[in-house]
């Protein structure tokens, strides 16, 4: 169900964020995409009218000047693919959530994907009603309407809705001004440890290459506090599997860094970062980092095998087209947790009034009081059911 997340992306960095061949014949988000965007503003206009994408204002041709640089994550909306969606709110300081002008409202993913900002604890959201060049004006109010209606008493409950069209770059420029005013850029400690939630890993190298020019494995992602810098020492954690049950930390170089296009020597919170290192490119390939943490030797948080964590269950289930009562978590019960950018399925060993124990088939590196997004297995799918909080 494609509500135009992806095209909307593309007006706004002019990137596509689809780049996976399955995805591109679907017609639907499965990975992580990035893209990064410059954001201008026109000294000469005003309102919205002042805001592009672009060096050159639209509307009277002047030259418009950069005012801020922001990195979209456009997560799969597909139902069915609710841990890559999560792993993606982690790396977020605010949502756009798309909801289509040409559909009632809400459908089953909308309801999902707000459950779902409400539980990893994102509240700066702007709603964004695309598709109006598709729908006559009585039926883009009647939605608009809808819209608001749905999000009364929910964390979205007086978030600014934006008619637009993705397709036709219609009110664009009113998109970017809610966005700037409603998801400031947060504050940062720059004399804290570096610490990199890893989104993707990649061997960049082609086939056939011979191994005096073979590159080392890169890293994407997004610094969740400190700076990283070209020439760090890094450590990975968990990191590899020695022995069935045992992991031990990868420890690395940067030896180049990444910000959209663009080298730089270094990296600050707030954008997707590539990072280039020095690592066996056969660790990297195929994503086979994703979900672990990046860092300063020694300053990284605890890797965990077992977890204990405070639950709070909602009342039902949603996502499914008929909603279900949820039930108590049971002893023996698999659950799909997601943790930072991680996912992993683990076994409930003990559960006590609302808290929970459980044994994780792989370990997360996660610090204490960090949010854990808990998927249950109902039917075939697997159904966000609630969250938790790290206590030890």
């Amino acid at each position: 169900m494609d509500h135009g997340k992806t095209t909307l992306v593309n007006s706004l960095t002019g990137a596509w964020t689809d780049r996976h061949s399955e995805e591109i014949k679907r017609g639907i988000s499965i990975r992580l995409g990035y893209a990064d965007a410059t954001f201008y503003r026109c000294p000469q206009c005003e309102g919205s009218e002042a805001y592009t994408t672009a060096p050159t204002c639209p509307g009277c041709g002047g030259e418009a000047e950069p005012f801020r640089s922001v990195s979209f994550v456009d997560a799969p909306g597909h139902e069915t693919l609710m841990a890559t969606m999560l792993s993606g709110s982690a790396l977020m300081d605010g949502a756009m959530l798309v909801i289509s002008a040409n559909e009632p409202c809400p459908q089953p993913q909308t309801k999902e994907h707000l459950m779902a900002l409400e539980l990893v604890g994102i509240r700066r959201i702007v709603i964004v009603q695309n598709k109006i060049d598709v729908v006559t004006q009585k039926v883009a109010v009647e939605n608009y309407n809808q819209i608001r209606e749905f999000v009364k008493g929910t964390i979205a409950e007086g978030a600014p809705i934006v008619p637009v069209s993705a397709q036709k770059g219609i009110n664009v420029g009113a998109l970017i001004e809610a966005l700037d005013a409603t998801i400031p850029t947060p504050a940062r400690d720059p004399d804290a440890a570096p610490i990199m939630l890893v989104a993707r890993s990649f061997d960049i190298n082609k086939p056939g290459v011979s191994w005096k020019d073979i590159k080392g494995g890169v890293i994407g992602g997004s610094l969740i506090q400190g700076v990283l810098r070209e020439g760090d020492d890094i450590e990975i954690r968990p990191g590899r599997q020695v022995h069935p049950g045992r992991w031990e930390p990868v420890s690395t170089k940067v030896s180049s860094i990444n910000m959209g296009s663009k080298k730089v020597q270094e990296a600050t919170p707030g954008g997707l970062l590539g990072v280039a290192t020095k690592l066996d490119p056969g660790l990297t390939k195929s994503d086979a980092l994703a979900g672990q943490v990046a860092g300063s030797p020694g300053s990284l948080p605890p890797v965990w095998e077992r977890l204990r964590f405070r639950v709070t269950l909602m009342e039902r289930v949603v996502g499914a087209t008929s909603e279900l009562k949820i039930e108590p978590l049971k002893h023996n019960e698999p659950l799909m947790l997601s943790v930072g950018t991680a996912v992993t399925v683990g076994v409930v060993t003990g559960s006590r009034k609302d808290t929970v124990e459980m044994q994780l088939k792989r370990p997360v590196c996660a610090a204490i009081g960090a949010r854990i997004a808990i998927s249950r297995q109902v039917g075939a799918r697997w159904r966000l059911i609630g969250m938790g909080v790290l206590t030890e």
